[in-house]
């Protein structure tokens, strides 16, 4: 449903500037601009004689954001010019402004998030390093300049780079998640084809045969005839709300495909997962809450946790089924924000009922108890 109110759409020049997998905090990245007017501070750069200009470095900057946005929002050869073109600040800027190696700093950064082999990125970080050290020498600037260029160029590259990789890493996680819940979808409804498919060929072959057999003895023997009309409509009856639960169970979330999730998330974390399932026969309203209750307690082991072994079991007692989740890690990181309000709501809808047990040191605890059909 679409709301009545829905929010302003943010204009096209604010939308440009949020990053795609960072939103807005990039933009904290830009506070490092500030180094450029510490030789406008007297006496803070050490050196009252180091080269300043108001205007040039201004005018870089106008020209420097524009390249910073292009940067994180382009690949290829934008993404490529977007790191000439800083780089050709920090070279043009130098002569009036002494801080113009913090343009080479930020193309460093740029230069980690290219479309290369680490090997070709590393060389294309040397050679502007090298060639910026030599019109640093060149211009008589002093050795320690261009060797803070280098050391804070060479942890920008190699933070933006890990940065980059976890950014990878969680998309093909996610990717990998989407896929197994998407083949144990499959698997699931070609399991309820095959059932729908042995139900209803045993059932209208029963249906057709009893339909014909009432026919033939309407005439001899009427009340034969309308016992067996009684047995078409039962079974016709039985058989639709049977094929009403199969098809019901196609729209929950089953608790085979989080499980396989879970696997693969805990294998990305090197994480031991050991399991102990017993099979259990639940409602599809009851085992979609038991699933969803599984995958936020996976996804809080895998953010906050910092867990060597998860440890998931299903079982039943006193008319109950109950999910339990344990692992070994900090036992500090659960908060209400962390999906437990939602875990909770979606139990409560079918009678159940949530607990968790974090203790610093010990690991997390988390019971999710539900009530079982035909439970006194």
């Amino acid at each position: 449903m679409v709301p009545d109110n829905p929010p302003p759409a943010l204009p096209a020049p604010l939308r440009w500037l949020r990053h795609p997998e960072q939103g807005w905090t990039h933009l904290w990245n830009l506070a490092y601009l500030g180094f450029l007017f510490v030789p406008a501070v007297p006496g803070l750069a050490g050196d009252p004689h180091l080269p300043f200009a108001w205007g040039p470095t201004l005018l870089s900057i106008a020209l420097f954001l524009p390249l910073f946005v292009m940067g994180f929002r382009s690949h290829g050869l934008r993404a490529a010019v977007s790191v000439a073109g800083i780089i050709a600040l920090g070279c043009a800027l130098l002569p009036w402004n002494a801080f113009a190696n913090t343009y080479i700093i930020y193309a460093a950064s740029h230069i980690a998030h290219q479309q290369l082999a680490l090997r070709w990125r590393w060389l294309l970080l040397g050679i502007v390093l090298a060639g910026y050290c030599a019109l640093l020498m060149a211009m008589g600037a002093p050795v320690f300049v261009a060797a803070i260029t280098v050391m804070v160029s060479v942890a920008a590259f190699i933070g933006n780079h890990y940065q980059a990789e976890r950014e990878r890493k969680r998309a093909e996680l996610k990717l990998s998640h989407d896929e197994v819940r998407r083949v144990a979808a499959f698997a699931e409804r070609e399991r309820i084809g095959r059932d729908l498919h042995d139900l209803l060929g045993h059932t209208l072959s029963v249906i057709a045969l009893k339909s014909e057999l009432a026919g033939r003895l309407l005439e001899r023997d009427a009340a034969a005839a309308k016992r067996e009309i009684e047995d078409v409509a039962r079974i016709s009856r039985e058989t639709l709300d049977e094929v009403r639960r199969a098809v019901s169970g196609i729209r929950n979330a089953a608790l085979a495909a989080e499980l396989a999730s879970a696997r693969v998330l805990m294998e990305a974390d090197g994480t031991a997962l050991d399991v102990a399932m017993q099979p259990l026969a639940l409602p599809p309203e009851t085992e979609s809450a038991l699933a969803l209750a599984l995958r936020e307690a996976m996804t809080n082991v895998h953010r906050h946790a910092r867990a060597t072994r998860v440890r998931v079991a299903l079982d039943h007692d006193q008319g109950r089924a109950i999910l339990r989740v344990e692992d070994n890690g900090r036992g500090d990181g659960v908060r209400a924000g962390n999906g437990l309000s939602g875990m909770q709501e979606r139990l409560d809808a079918v009678g159940g009922v949530l607990s968790v047990d974090a203790r610093a040191g010990h690991g997390t605890r988390l019971v999710a108890s539900v009530p079982m059909p035909g439970a006194a």
